[in-house]
C-alpha cells in the first residue's frame, strides 16, 4: 500500500494498535469487503478490480466462511480511490455496513440495555469489527463524543486516509440510528482534514455542521443519548453474547502468528511462566527476534504473559473450586492480594463477583 510522506510512522503508529490484531491477521469474515463490491459496482467497478492484489477471489468473498485481514480491506479500499470511488462512496459504504452485519459483536450492540453501555461495548470489543481506526468515547459537558484515532495512517496514502475517516464517521452515525433510532442525530463533526469542495457532502451524510482542520476526528451526540433504552435492549441477551465476543477476542489473540505460539507455549505452562529467552529458545528464535517479531504483532511478551494469567485466573475461579491463594499460586502471583488487584485491574470486578457470575 502506498505510504505518504506526511503519515505517522514507526513505534508510536504501532503501540497506537495495541490489541488490536496484526494487518495480516485473516480473523475476519468478509462483510466489509463484499460491501465494498456491491456499493461501486453501481460506479462500474468491477469486483475484480475491487479485490487486485487481496489474494481474494470473488467466490471467497461471497463464503461467510473465508477470514480476511485489515490489510486486505485496506488494499480494497486504495483499488476502489484508484479506480475513481468519490466520497460519496465511502458514505454509501458506511451507511449499507449496518450492526447487522457484523456478526455476534453487532448484535450484542443492538442488545445494549442502554447507550452508555453501547457505547461501553464498542469500544471493547471493537478489535472484532475488521477497525480501521481505534474507536475512543468521552463526554465534555453537553455532549458525548466518539473520537476516531487513525491508527493505520502509516501505511495508506492521503486519499484512502480522507475516504477512509468519511466512511467511519457514517458508519458510526448508521450504527447509533440501528440502535437508538432515526431521531438520534449528532450535533456536529470534527475532522482532522483540511476543508474541501466536499464539505456540503459532509453535512449531509452526517445532518450536522462539519467542522475542518481540527485535533482529531470526532462526533458529538447531545449527552442525553446516552440514558435511552435502545428499542431491542435486553440485558441476558446482551450478557450471553458478550461471552461469545469474550471468547472471540481469546481466540483471535491465541490463533496467528508468533504472538499465538508464545500463548499455546504459556498455556501448557501455568505457573511457571519462562522467561522470554526460554520461550525464544523453545521456538528457536533468538529473544531479540521474538521481541521483534511480536512488536511487529502490536504486542509484547509482557503483554501476552498478563493475558495468559488472566484467561487462567478467570477460568479458575468459574470452573474450580480452588481457594483464591491456589488460583494465585497456579497463574503465577506470590500471594492472593496480589491476585485480588489483578483481577480488579482486568474486569473491574472483584473476585466474589468473577465466581458469582459463572
Amino acid at each position: 500500500m502506498a505510504v505518504s510522506a506526511e503519515d505517522e510512522s514507526g513505534p508510536a503508529s504501532r503501540n497506537a494498535r495495541a490489541g488490536f490484531p496484526s494487518l495480516n491477521q485473516r480473523i475476519f469474515a468478509p462483510f466489509k469487503i463484499a460491501t465494498v463490491i456491491d456499493t461501486v459496482a453501481s460506479r462500474g467497478i468491477l469486483a475484480e478490480a475491487v479485490l487486485e492484489r487481496t489474494g481474494l477471489t470473488l467466490a471467497e468473498v461471497r463464503d461467510p466462511h473465508t477470514l480476511t485481514s485489515i490489510g486486505q480491506y485496506l488494499i480494497t479500499c486504495e483499488n476502489i480511490v484508484a479506480a475513481g470511488a468519490q466520497f460519496a462512496d465511502a458514505f454509501a459504504i458506511g451507511s449499507h455496513l449496518h450492526l447487522s452485519a457484523y456478526g455476534m459483536y453487532g448484535y450484542a450492540l443492538m442488545c445494549s440495555p442502554t447507550m452508555r453501555e453501547f457505547f461501553d461495548f464498542a469500544v471493547r470489543y471493537q478489535p472484532l469489527a475488521t477497525p480501521t481506526v481505534r474507536l475512543e468515547w468521552r463526554t465534555e459537558g453537553p455532549v458525548a463524543i466518539w473520537q476516531f484515532r487513525e491508527i493505520y495512517r502509516d501505511v495508506m496514502s492521503s486519499d484512502v486516509r480522507t475516504f477512509l475517516v468519511r466512511q467511519q464517521m457514517k458508519m458510526t452515525f448508521t450504527h447509533i440510528r440501528d440502535t437508538a433510532g432515526a431521531d438520534n442525530l449528532p450535533v456536529r463533526a470534527l475532522f482532522a482534514l483540511p476543508e474541501d469542495a466536499h464539505a456540503a457532502e459532509d453535512a449531509a451524510a452526517l445532518s450536522c455542521p462539519c467542522l475542518y482542520g481540527q485535533a482529531a476526528n470526532e462526533l458529538h451526540y447531545p449527552i442525553g443519548i446516552l440514558d435511552q433504552t435502545p428499542e431491542l435492549g435486553n440485558r441476558l441477551t446482551r450478557t450471553m453474547l458478550e461471552e461469545t465476543c469474550e471468547r472471540l477476542i481469546g481466540q483471535s489473540r491465541m490463533s496467528s502468528g508468533v504472538s499465538g505460539e508464545v500463548y499455546q507455549l504459556l498455556l501448557h505452562a501455568p505457573s511457571q511462566f519462562p522467561s522470554m529467552t526460554v520461550v525464544a529458545a523453545q521456538l528457536g528464535l533468538q529473544e531479540r527476534t521474538l521481541r521483534r517479531r511480536l512488536t511487529g504483532e502490536d504486542t509484547s511478551y509482557g503483554a501476552i504473559v498478563d493475558d495468559v494469567r488472566r484467561k487462567l485466573a478467570i477460568e479458575y475461579l468459574q470452573t474450580t473450586r480452588m481457594s483464591v491463594d491456589d488460583v494465585a499460586w497456579k497463574v503465577g502471583f506470590s500471594d492472593s492480594a496480589n491476585l485480588r488487584r489483578a483481577i480488579r485491574r482486568w474486569t473491574g470486578k472483584t473476585i466474589n463477583q468473577i465466581r458469582a457470575s459463572k
